[in-house]
């Protein structure tokens, strides 16, 4: 793809999503080419070229961002929606996203945003901070997600926005693939207070490749390390895709390595397929597969082990690790009663469990 004039470049730049793009440098062997330090892919970018995400260009030997507060969508979720358990329960995060991501998923469920390529338009509203900001103050949001599409690939909108955010006392969160380099979290840590991390077939790196890729998804507990190195609240996800992507050692492996370095009691959610994008002809996870590999992850040392996409599921609630009892009670992403006491100890007998927050949810909620 050959360099815009002068002309349409200039235009280009004065459009309010295209801004200055942060964590790249010239590539000193190749006149005007640019290496983005983003995410992991660490692409190297011939001049009027975007990289792998499709929304980061090289523009006259300099990158930039073509999605800041190009926004595809904002609306209102549980927090458990995302999923964050053990985070503020029963808090409302106002969810945004952009276009575009680092990973090509074949069985994205958002596929529509996050495999648009910006070589075939872009779409979306701009919209400044202040507007996610207010959006959230105006709906009695508890924070602001970043999501739907992998957030990384626009960090210096959510840099923005999560900055503004804190002046009005609102939680930051983020549903990523953990792709991100160690820059990438030190650039968003001291204003993201959790992450949910997103594994898809247990980390295996033959599926990452065929299905996603990704040739390298050990980088992602690299990020995982920073992020708790930093403070950041994790949870851990991991999508079930039935017959390519449901093998017991693969969980065994991940649960094991969660306990080993985020603790026995790290929220770890088993996500049910469903059938999207270029896997349509897979069926859904079945129920009894989940169950087993929730098995598997408990024997691993695994304490909170949940089901995630299969409502009315037993293993959607919470349950105190002493005593049993069934502390938080939930239908789907939404909780149905909440037990804990003001510190989140089990009324039965007084197990402090590891959540961090109070219960957002006393306006919305059945509380017995």
């Amino acid at each position: 793809m050959a360099s815009p004039t002068t002309s349409e470049k200039d235009r280009l730049l004065t459009r309010p999503y295209v801004r200055p793009a942060i964590l790249w440098e010239p590539v000193e062997s190749r006149k005007g080419w640019v290496k983005c330090n983003l995410c992991e892919r660490r692409c190297l970018i011939a001049p009027g070229r975007y990289g792998a995400c499709g929304v980061r260009k090289n523009i006259g030997g300099k990158l930039y961002t073509l999605v800041y507060g190009l926004l595809t969508a904002m609306n209102v979720d549980p927090i458990e929606k995302k999923p964050l358990f053990h985070f503020y329960p029963g808090a409302e995060v106002l969810s945004i996203s952009t276009v575009g991501c680092n990973f090509f998923c074949q069985f994205c469920q958002n596929w529509v945003i996050s495999q648009s390529r910006l070589e075939k338009g872009l779409y979306g509203e701009y919209h400044p901070p202040e507007d996610v900001v207010r959006a959230a103050l105006e709906a009695g949001a508890d924070g602001i997600a970043y999501t739907y599409n992998e957030p990384t690939i626009f960090l210096e909108y959510i840099l923005d926005v999560a900055k503004l955010a804190k002046k009005y006392d609102l939680i930051n969160m983020m549903v990523t693939n953990g792709y991100a380099t160690p820059e990438a979290v030190d650039e968003m840590a001291p204003y993201m207070d959790a992450a949910t991390v997103d594994f898809k077939g247990g980390g295996n790196k033959e599926f990452y490749k065929r299905y996603i890729g990704v040739l390298d998804p050990d980088k992602i507990f690299n990020t995982i390390l920073a992020m708790k190195e930093k403070g950041m609240w994790i949870e851990i996800t991991n999508l079930v895709v039935p017959k390519v992507g449901d093998k017991e050692e693969d969980i065994r492996r991940l649960a094991k390595w969660i306990v080993e370095n985020l603790g026995p009691e790290t929220p770890f959610h088993l996500l049910r397929f469903y059938p999207h994008y270029r896997m349509t002809h897979l069926p859904p996870t079945p129920v009894e597969t989940l169950e087993r590999l929730a098995e598997v992850a408990r024997e691993e040392g695994l304490v909170h082990v949940y089901i995630g996409n299969v409502p009315g599921h037993p293993l959607e609630h919470t349950y105190c690790p002493r005593c049993g009892y069934k502390v938080i009670e939930r239908y789907s992403v939404w909780i149905t009663r909440y037990n804990l006491s003001e510190d989140n100890r089990c009324p039965k007998c007084g197990y402090k469990l590891n959540i961090r927050g109070t219960f957002k949810g006393r306006r919305r909620f059945l509380i017995i």
